[in-house]
């Protein structure tokens, strides 16, 4: 099972025309290392709507076990050799999300799993004024709404309440964030849904707060060896 009690959401600015580039060379070199190095790689994408952004998910078992596999891994032979073609291809690198899954929110995937086809991958961000009022509002009907209406879930988190144990690799201190990850079959399906939420939101509270407190919503797309698609 993939390590996932605390996880990256990390999305990375990127030189015009860079994106396939950065995504052939992490494919390629930046898979098997970090998971030899303790950490878990647990999808990577592209993101529909912005051309040079890329957007991918890490997960570790604790803050104390990132530290030391994010030190292995940047400290090691694999990023020495390709750290220079991978920066070259970055404006910026320092959109991260540190995250905690909610109750039953953590991903389930295995990369031993049968590859399933690709997806539309859907990562909501929401910035509640009250977030731990938006967490428990979620638990105990959005979350059910939101599935009624269409959205697999695959897994949900919160923001973490850690120190970042690897300084050297900046994390966002000035978002207190819920993150739902959804997976739709096609585009269309996850258009589909958006209509019937907007639609349902006109008289149900519940749904009323939920898309209000919408900060991001991020269509992705896997690259060929993402493990989440």
């Amino acid at each position: 099972m993939p390590r996932t009690a605390l996880v990256e959401l990390r999305r990375y600015a990127l030189h015009p025309g860079q994106r396939e580039t950065l995504i052939s060379l992490f494919d390629s070199e930046f898979l098997a290392p970090q998971e030899d190095a303790g950490m878990s790689v647990l999808g990577q994408f592209r993101d529909l709507d912005d051309p040079d952004q890329f957007v991918w998910m890490r997960g570790f078992d604790d803050a104390v076990s990132r530290g030391k596999s994010l030190q292995a891994f940047y400290g090691g032979p694999v990023w020495a050799r390709n750290r220079d073609a991978a920066n070259a291809t970055m404006i910026s690198s320092d959109d991260v999300l540190l995250l905690r899954p909610v109750s039953g929110g953590a991903l389930t995937l295995s990369s031993a799993q049968e590859p399933s086809p690709p997806g539309l991958v859907v990562t909501t961000v929401y910035q509640p004024d009250d977030l731990d009022g938006f967490v428990a509002l979620m638990e105990a009907a959005g979350e059910d709404r939101l599935t009624a209406l269409g959205s697999a879930r695959v897994a949900a988190y919160v923001s973490a309440d850690v120190a970042n144990t690897f300084p050297a690799l900046p994390v966002r201190a000035d978002a207190r964030a819920y993150v739902r990850v959804a997976r739709f079959a096609t585009e269309a399906e996850h258009a589909a849904h958006v209509r019937r939420v907007t639609a349902a939101a006109a008289s149900e509270s519940v749904l009323q707060v939920v898309q209000s407190s919408i900060g991001e919503e991020l269509r992705l797309t896997p690259t060929d060896r993402s493990v989440l698609r």
